[in-house]
């Protein structure tokens, strides 16, 4: 049986409204449920020149690629490439009825589009990503981890200061981070027994201290009380060498301990088919490894792989858990 997935378009005057136009032309192996604004579909659709077919909950397809939708009207007509706050809140609403509908059992899965933070803010809404609000919206603590054909990149910290950085990576942090990483890859990806590399935080893994304590005083010993309690971990590693090819395949993901210090390699090795998964959640969820794209939106050139292969991933990691 196909796996029900919520997907959301995400910012109506980004490329969001024409990737989902796009993925409307393909069959999936999964029955796409959209939450979003109908109206901005089928003028992203004119304006790409391709059909788009829509129905309602209940009601039947008019063809085997129509896309049923949960309507959610923006309230001001958006032009490609200028988002106004005014439709924020409606895109705020369209994650959550999507992130509710998984939780209810309605849907198996949530693929979401890009939403453009600082637009949401404007409006008064205090937002700092989709992941947090799932976080908040499921009482759940999370790892954002990213993903393509070649590697798979955990975060211990996301969107912080490099100043900050140091100070968050704390032993209780990185256990909790690597059991929801361990978790996952059992539980969501089949991987029996993984292998996860732990990425040291300063250079050379810290040099024996030269370069930096935090390997000695936090990292080494929280490993080793993980693998004494079962799991297979390897590292601290430097970061510099860890992503070598012949390395890579002894590891099942690879946790970094900050943003810039694993996805540059990722999204160099494979960028259009990267997608952005969140761990620690009741159901899966993927998204789009890149933004709005303001810049070339409704002008037909966007790029739809990362929104295709995060379909497919969420529809593989719904298989995987029912």
């Amino acid at each position: 049986m196909r796996p029900r997935l919520a997907l959301v378009p995400g910012e109506p005057a980004g490329i969001g409204p024409e990737l989902v136009v796009r993925a409307a032309q393909r069959e999936w192996p999964a029955h796409l449920v959209v939450y979003g604004d109908a109206a901005t579909l089928r003028r992203a659709a004119a304006r790409l020149g391709l059909p788009l077919a829509l129905h309602a909950p209940g009601q039947p397809a008019a063809t085997p690629r129509s896309l049923e939708i949960i309507d959610i009207p923006h309230p001001v007509t958006a032009t490609f490439g200028t988002p106004v706050p005014a439709n924020a809140a409606s895109v705020v609403e369209a994650l959550t009825r999507a992130a509710h509908a998984c939780l209810a059992g309605q849907c198996d899965g949530l693929v979401t589009g890009p939403v453009h933070k600082a637009v949401i803010n404007q409006a008064g809404i205090p937002f700092t990503g989709t992941t947090d609000l799932l976080a908040a919206l499921t009482g759940c603590e999370v790892v954002m981890m990213l993903a393509n054909p070649h590697m798979r990149v955990a975060l211990q910290t996301v969107h912080l200061p490099l100043r900050a950085v140091p100070d968050a990576i704390t032993p209780d942090a990185l256990a909790r981070s690597l059991r929801i990483v361990e978790t996952a890859l059992r539980t969501q990806f089949g991987i029996a027994a993984p292998v996860i590399a732990v990425l040291g935080l300063n250079p050379h893994a810290g040099e024996d201290g030269h370069l930096g304590r935090e390997e000695l005083d936090i990292l080494i010993p929280t490993l080793a009380q993980l693998r004494a309690a079962g799991m297979r971990l390897v590292g601290p590693l430097p970061a510099d060498t860890a992503f070598l090819p012949d390395k890579l395949r002894g590891f099942d993901a690879v946790l970094a301990m900050y943003h810039d210090q694993g996805l540059p390699v990722l999204k160099h090795a494979d960028f259009a088919h990267a997608v952005n998964i969140t761990l620690g959640l009741p159901f899966p969820r993927v998204a789009v490894d890149h933004g709005t794209a303001l810049d070339v939106a409704g002008q037909g050139i966007a790029d739809p792989s990362s929104l295709f292969a995060a379909i497919d991933t969420c529809a593989r990691l719904a298989r995987q858990r029912a």
